[in-house]
């Protein structure tokens, strides 16, 4: 069911898609706010990206709001030229489902850190996931706490030494991709912070999404944790580490073999997945990516571990459901079509009728 099957509005064109609206750049976005990041930090590129995607949606600046928690991307909506609010620590998916359920009118999009999100906003982060609000929520990964000054964060590794850790964290990191298919997300995506392309066209997918859209950046702090994502940014075997999705298409990276194509593929192994070199398995035997699968979306994202052997970026999965801003709005209507009949008063149900008088 979608929001045209309620009568409900949506943003941009038929349901949801956007349209074209009077031509809008990069600059359009740009506030006039000085972008205060550490030199060689990953939230510029990724900035850059969103200033450079936006203008293609169709979506009126004015319609377009930025909610932030507390870290170093919550400073985002300082830098955009659109409404925006940078709130309190954890509660950015809070806040902005109660703008998407009040506004449907509004594209409203999410920034925050693994800290902010994954820590004390976990609780916040799956609850937004499992109701499907219509949010984007772009989830900035650098694996450490940057604003606070290099702690460790609920995305280290084992063994991350840092100032909160001298000896080494003991404790399992979350996987971000995992997490939010566990709590159902309808749209699951992950992306690197320099791979612009990618970058750019997983934004893009996410925005043209009905329902809470989670994309993952992996994102590099120069300061507290520099070099995190090096291993699939360079060096001999980054192309053997990353897997790029494609729907549709067989999984297969790597360096390209004599068909042009990768020479490692995924393949199935009993109910999960392993990488196999494709010239020792059939070819019926690679798997083809399906977002709409979300067993194959979770069995990909068990292929990332924390040492990034096999890191899967893409979009895992992309499957409709109805919004939880849009069934709140559905039963309101029904309310208030019910009491114009002569039926419960909304208002007078939400008045209650009991009063207190409060003395000092």
């Amino acid at each position: 069911m979608t929001a045209l099957d309620l009568g409900l509005p949506t943003i941009g064109g038929l349901d949801g898609v956007p349209t074209t609206e009077d031509k809008q750049t990069a600059k359009d976005y740009t506030s006039d706010q000085e972008v205060r990041w550490c030199p060689g930090c990953g939230d510029y590129a990724v900035l850059a990206a969103v200033r450079s995607f936006l203008p293609t949606l169709g979506i009126k600046r004015e319609n377009t709001v930025f909610i932030s928690g507390i870290g170093c991307s919550s400073r985002f909506p300082y830098y955009l030229n659109t409404y925006g609010m940078h709130s309190i620590h954890g509660r950015a998916p809070t806040i902005a489902t109660g703008l998407a359920v009040s506004r449907p009118d509004l594209s409203v999009w999410v920034v925050t850190g693994d800290g902010d999100s994954l820590s004390i906003g976990g609780n916040h982060l799956i609850h937004a996931l499992r109701r499907n609000v219509n949010l984007k929520i772009l989830l900035f990964n650098n694996r450490i706490y940057g604003l606070t000054k290099g702690q460790y964060s609920p995305t280290s590794e084992v063994g991350k030494v840092t100032k909160s850790t001298p000896v080494g964290s003991v404790d399992t990191p979350f996987n971000p991709v995992s997490l939010a298919l566990g709590a159902e997300a309808t749209f699951v995506g992950r992306a690197i912070d320099s791979d612009r392309k990618g970058l750019t066209a997983v934004l893009g997918a996410a925005a043209a999404h009905r329902g809470t859209a989670l994309v993952e950046i992996f994102q590099d702090c120069p300061i507290f944790n520099d070099g995190a994502f090096d291993v699939l940014r360079k060096g001999d075997d980054a192309a053997e580490r990353l897997i790029t999705l494609t729907d549709g298409e067989p999984i297969r990276f790597g360096p390209a073999g004599d068909d042009g194509l990768g020479t490692f593929a995924v393949v199935q192994d009993g109910l999960g997945l392993r990488v196999a070199k494709t010239d020792e398995v059939a070819a019926e035997q690679i798997v083809v990516h399906d977002a709409t699968d979300h067993n194959l979306a979770f069995a990909l994202s068990r292929l990332s571990d924390q040492n990034l052997t096999h890191t899967v970026t893409g979009i895992f999965r992309n499957t409709e459901r109805i919004t939880y801003d849009d069934a709140v709005r559905a039963q309101v209507n029904q309310a208030r079509a019910a009491a114009a009949k002569g039926g419960p008063d909304l208002q007078a149900l939400l008045n209650g009728r009991d009063t207190w008088t409060v003395v000092g």
